[in-house]
C-alpha cells in the first residue's frame, strides 16, 4: 500500500497485522481522489481510520489538516507510525467514532471532508447514529465519503451525490 499522489506520492504505508483492518486498495483510493478533485486547505476527519491511508492521501494532496480516529490500538499504533515516517504532525484519537463526533462537536470543530470506512460487519446499524451525529461537525458545503461492502451498505440521511462500485467495495459521496 502506498500514497498515490501529491507531496507524499509513492511513499509506502504500513497496515496492522491480521484481518481486523481492511485498508482501502490503491486502485479505489486513486479513483476516489480523482472524483474528489482539489482538496487544498480542507479540514478532514478520517473516522475508522485503520491505516490512516485516506486522511494521509488527503494531506498529501493539499488538505490543511486531518484528525484520525480509530478505536483499535493496533490501528492507532500504525497510523502514528505512518504519520511519523512521513513527517506529518496530525492528531490521532483512540475513540469510538460516535464519541469522537460528540467530542468534536463539543470543541465546535468543523470538517470539510469526512471519511467513513467502518468495519464491513457494522454499517447497517451505524447509519442512523452517524446520520444524527455528523451534521454537528460538518462545515457548509462539506462532503462525506463512505466506503462499505456492496452487500452491507452504510446508509446516511444526507444527499447522495456519487456512487460507484469497485468489485465488492461501494463508494458513496454525500453532500452536507
Amino acid at each position: 500500500m502506498r500514497v498515490i499522489a501529491g507531496a507524499y506520492g509513492g511513499r509506502r504505508l504500513h497496515a496492522p497485522p491480521g484481518a481486523e483492518t481492511r485498508p482501502t486498495s490503491d486502485r479505489v483510493r486513486e479513483a476516489l481522489f480523482s472524483v474528489l478533485g482539489d482538496l487544498a486547505d480542507l479540514q478532514v476527519l478520517d473516522l475508522f481510520a485503520g491505516t490512516g491511508a485516506l486522511g494521509i492521501e488527503a494531506l498529501s494532496r493539499g488538505a490543511a489538516g486531518c484528525d484520525f480516529v480509530d478505536r483499535a490500538q493496533a490501528a492507532i499504533t500504525v497510523i502514528r507510525r505512518n504519520l511519523d515516517e512521513l513527517g506529518i504532525d496530525a492528531p490521532v484519537h483512540r475513540r469510538d467514532a460516535l464519541r469522537a463526533l460528540s467530542d468534536a462537536s463539543g470543541r465546535a470543530a468543523a470538517y470539510d471532508l469526512v471519511f467513513l470506512d467502518p468495519p464491513y460487519r457494522h454499517p447497517p446499524e451505524l447509519g442512523r447514529a452517524l446520520s444524527e451525529a455528523l451534521p454537528a461537525v460538518l462545515a457548509p458545503g462539506a462532503r462525506v465519503v463512505v466506503e462499505s461492502d456492496r452487500r452491507s451498505t452504510l446508509a446516511l440521511d444526507l444527499p447522495l451525490t456519487f456512487e460507484r462500485r469497485y468489485g465488492d467495495t461501494l463508494i458513496r459521496i454525500h453532500d452536507a
